[in-house]
């Protein structure tokens, strides 16, 4: 294709992100329209990319969204499947473990009423490449947490001049197999994430050896990971050897900064750092919901151990998606947590 062409077909593309840029909005899922937009489709330079997303309740009825579904003044979740040329671009932000959804996680919307937010995107998505990006909002509700799913139309953007600057590395991590504390952990707090580190090697260990002699189904297995065969066997016993071996010999820094109602959270691309949050700390140390099943939980998010994903929050809906789709449920992080605490206990 010629130089001129390409030119044509370029300015072709952006005249009709022109148009798509006023707003996209999905059939409505549930009677939830969600709509995005921005003023302009095409950026140049390092600048940061911001999209208004506007969730409409379109019925004759009030709905109830979770509130983790919805944007906030900072990405907690991958709310949006952002695409560069046809490739997924990678989120860099948190993945949270919270407790199963109760009354106060849930937000009232009457009918007719819209929410609005200005949603920045570079802080949680790599878009530091030039290039055509597609957005699509896409919160899905927690499996068995009668939420729905909220999605929007694809927004398309054009960005040039971007430098492509990488973000400053981390610091470098402590010695394998060692742990190192950061955000002020005090004494207590450090002692009681030692006996959360040996607890989570027990039952990673414990797990590993349960699924590599395992060739049927049996009550545990089928509890969390749902219909057995061999392939998803060897995918659960792959992701235990890996989380094994990460307690076992990889750095391990745990911080203790976090002040906000969940128990933990991770940047999935940051190994092997686990941000401690203020549900952890009234956690029982082993159990349901554990100290250290919340350890087991975070380590499995990490793209180099388990690359896990937060699919359901709590046991029943843990459940009831191994139940319904045991892929997702052997993607969720609360069922590998879950799992390997095995409380109550399966054989």
């Amino acid at each position: 294709m010629g130089v001129v062409m390409k030119h044509i077909v370029r300015w072709i593309v952006i005249v009709a992100m022109v148009f798509a840029a006023f707003g996209l909005a999905a059939a409505p899922r549930d009677g939830i329209e969600v709509r995005l937009s921005m003023p302009n489709p095409v950026l140049h330079g390092d600048v940061d990319v911001t999209v208004t997303v506007t969730i409409t309740n379109t019925t004759r009825h009030p709905v109830k969204l979770l509130r983790w579904q919805l944007p906030s003044e900072e990405l907690e979740g991958a709310l949006f499947n952002i695409e560069r040329d046809g490739v997924a671009v990678t989120y860099t932000g948190p993945l949270i473990k919270r407790p199963a959804p109760g009354p106060d996680d849930q937000m009232r919307l009457d009918p007719g009423q819209s929410l609005n937010y200005q949603v920045e995107l570079t802080s949680a998505y790599d878009l530091s490449r030039n290039g055509r990006y597609t957005i699509e909002y896409l919160s899905r509700g927690a499996h068995g947490a009668q939420s729905a799913t909220l999605r929007s139309e694809k927004l398309y953007l054009w960005l040039e001049g971007r430098s492509a600057k990488a973000k400053r590395p981390p610091p470098p991590p402590p010695p394998d197999g060692n742990i190192s504390y950061t955000g002020n952990c005090s004494a207590s707090q450090q002692t009681i994430l030692q006996s959360a580190v040996v607890n989570a090697k027990d039952y990673s260990g414990s797990s590993t050896g349960y699924l590599g002699g395992l060739s049927f189904s049996t009550p545990r297995y089928a509890e969390w990971f749902g219909a057995y065969t061999p392939d998803r066997r060897a995918t659960a016993y792959d992701h235990f050897v890996k989380l094994t071996d990460a307690f076992t010999t990889k750095p391990l820094t745990l911080d203790c900064k976090c002040k906000k109602p969940y128990y933990a959270y991770v940047y999935p691309v940051q190994p092997y750092k686990i941000y401690l949050c203020r549900v952890f700390w009234s956690a029982p140390a082993i159990g349901t919901d554990s100290q250290a099943g919340t350890l087991i939980h975070e380590m499995s998010h990490f793209t180099v151990v388990a690359g896990t994903d937060d699919w359901a929050y709590g046991q029943v809906a843990a459940r009831t998606l191994a139940d319904t789709y045991p892929d997702k449920a052997l993607d969720n992080a609360d069922n590998h947590e879950y799992f390997a605490e095995n409380t109550p206990d399966l054989p």
